[in-house]
């Protein structure tokens, strides 16, 4: 058995569409703070390119815990 951790962090473009950005294997003490922190940065910087646009706003954040159990 495997457990994973991915970090989601959800943006909202310029044409109001919703962008996701994921980052596997995020620390265990990560806070809510430092994850505002990078999205604010990540819309700051404008260096994704998407068809919505550029990011102007955060929408969400999650760690989503994933657990495989091989069976063969």
């Amino acid at each position: 058995m495997a457990t994973t951790q991915t970090l989601q962090m959800r943006f909202v473009t310029q044409a109001g569409s919703r962008v996701t950005i994921s980052l596997d294997n995020p620390r265990d003490d990560l806070t809510e703070a430092e994850v505002t922190a990078a999205m604010d940065q990540i819309i700051a910087s404008n260096i994704f390119i998407t068809t919505g646009g550029d990011l102007v706003g955060k929408d969400s954040a999650q760690i989503i815990d994933r657990t495989v159990n091989v069976l063969l």
